[in-house]
């Protein structure tokens, strides 16, 4: 059952982890369709190991529930219809071009094993190689890409899947100024128009700032705080988590700019 407009992905008391060590500690939260979220902390707090279990790429306690299903009860068919992860090991490939490594990401609305991409598949594919800038790159063997433009190969191949939910560890890593803000932005124009949801792992807390619509922020693998950007931003929960007045510094560079 669709849930409509209403709240689509819900996170209830995960727990999870490698090797019998529990990283993740009861984490909760829920985002509707139309939205995204930013999920922040230092490092080794969980953030990661969090993503995988919404893409039940690791096993886990707790319920993860896509539109009144549970997310392990899925077969890997229809996950990868409604799930997209784009994680940092993403520079494993094969010396496919843009438009090969961006097809892949059709195959699991493929109705066959012999099944062939067709005109449909093909207008999504450039699409979405045009959504992130590289259409007139299609054809370049993707080792021959710097890592910003394999970056958004990636992203394309993500969008080409046509997902409900993009989940996205350091989408804007390796990309130049310009570049994070465009991709952010169609992200978010993507969630709007197609009334989908990303949930994206981000270190830069000024692109949390422009781009979250909620934030999670986790320490030690528990949510420490949970909700707008101006709520979780706080000068009280950034000093707890990261250590450091960060508003502070942040306001000071700022000045510099004046």
């Amino acid at each position: 059952i669709k849930v409509g407009d209403s709240l689509m992905l819900e996170v209830k008391g995960v727990r999870c982890g490698y090797d019998n060590k529990e990283i993740v500690k009861g984490v909760s939260f829920n985002i509707e369709r139309g939205n995204n979220l930013c999920i922040v902390g230092p490092n080794g707090c969980g953030k990661s190991t969090l993503l995988k279990s919404i893409a039940n790429l690791l096993d886990y306690k707790g319920n993860i529930i896509l539109d009144s299903k549970e997310v392990k009860k899925l077969n890997r068919k229809d996950l990868a219809k409604n799930v997209a992860l784009m994680t940092q090991a993403s520079n494993i490939y094969f010396p496919y071009t843009v438009y090969e490594t961006v097809s892949l990401g059709r195959y699991a609305h493929l109705k066959g094993v012999f099944s062939k991409i067709n005109k449909n598949d093909e207008e999504i594919i450039l699409k979405s190689i045009e959504n992130v800038g590289l259409l007139d790159i299609k054809d370049k063997l993707i080792s021959e890409l710097s890592g910003g433009q394999l970056q958004r190969v990636y992203l394309a191949r993500a969008f080409a899947q046509n997902p409900d939910v993009i989940l996205l560890d350091e989408p804007t890593n390796h990309l130049d100024l310009k570049c994070q803000i465009e991709i952010l932005d169609y992200l978010n124009k993507w969630t709007k128009e197609n009334n989908k949801i990303v949930v994206a792992v981000l270190h830069d807390l000024n692109l949390v700032q422009a781009f979250g619509e909620k934030v999670v922020m986790m320490n030690h693998g528990e949510i420490v705080s949970y909700g707008t950007p101006k709520e979780v931003l706080s000068e009280n929960n950034l000093k707890e988590v990261y250590g450091v007045d960060v508003k502070g510094f942040m306001l000071e560079v700022l000045e510099k700019w004046k």
